[in-house]
């Protein structure tokens, strides 16, 4: 599956929700199309908890930018608002959780096509964590309990994604394996403090708030093992 051109999606391992100092939020709006963009907090995959939604607008509402928040468990809006909205962001910001939830609750309400359009359109889709994950042709996810891979995602960016690269026990070892196998495509491994902005499926802007932190391609190696290609990033702040 191939990505819209000059489709632009950022992948994130950190942010307001895990970082006080801002860095990769800022980065995220250096990014979008205007120089106040509506930014649209989707916080599906945590079953929309109001105390990820509060940190939300407590990180960004002193920012040069205007902030909402879609609800879909509480959601008011009819289809024809619901798009209107959407379209209107120029940022959306997915957080994490649960990615087969956030997925399934998605294609309920219509919002992985909406997303689809509104990525054609020039909006700026990013995430961490299950909000990373979700844009992929699948990931390694938890979302089942014990980490295991999950060959679903919107297919916007081609291959698979995993977070938390460096963050979390287990998960380069057994992202590895499924790569190796073939249970996932080739793809993407965020560790904790990276930014990684793409256009057209191709990293065009790495950056990281930890000097060690890296962004990595992992692809099969052609002996039943998987090889691991580190993405230069520049350092913020």
């Amino acid at each position: 599956m191939t990505s819209p051109p000059e489709s632009r999606l950022a992948l994130l391992g950190g942010g307001f929700s895990t970082e006080d100092d801002g860095l990769l939020d800022d980065w995220v709006l250096s990014h979008a199309r205007v120089a106040r963009p509506r930014v649209c907090f989707v916080p599906t995959a945590s079953g929309d908890a109001p105390g990820y939604v509060e940190r939300f607008l407590a990180a960004f509402r002193p920012r040069a930018c205007e902030p909402s928040v879609l609800s879909l468990f509480r959601r008011e809006a009819d289809d024809r608002a619901l798009r209107a909205f959407l379209l209107a962001q120029d940022v959306v910001y997915v957080g994490g959780g649960n990615t087969a939830n956030l997925l399934a609750v998605w294609r309920a309400h219509g919002l992985d096509r909406l997303l689809r359009e509104a990525l054609g359109r020039g909006t700026l889709l990013c995430g961490i964590s299950a909000g990373a994950n979700c844009w992929a042709e699948g990931s390694h996810t938890d979302s089942f309990g014990p980490l295991t891979d999950l060959p679903d995602g919107l297919g916007l960016l081609p291959g698979s994604v995993c977070p938390h690269y460096d963050g979390e026990p287990g998960r380069r070892p057994s992202y590895r394996a499924a790569v190796a196998s073939g249970a996932l495509p080739p793809g993407w491994a965020v560790e904790d403090g990276v930014g990684a902005l793409f256009d057209g499926g191709r990293p065009v802007d790495v950056v990281t708030r930890r000097a060690e932190a890296r962004l990595h391609r992992v692809e099969p190696d052609g002996s039943g093992g998987a090889v691991e290609h580190p993405v230069p990033g520049r350092l913020l702040g």
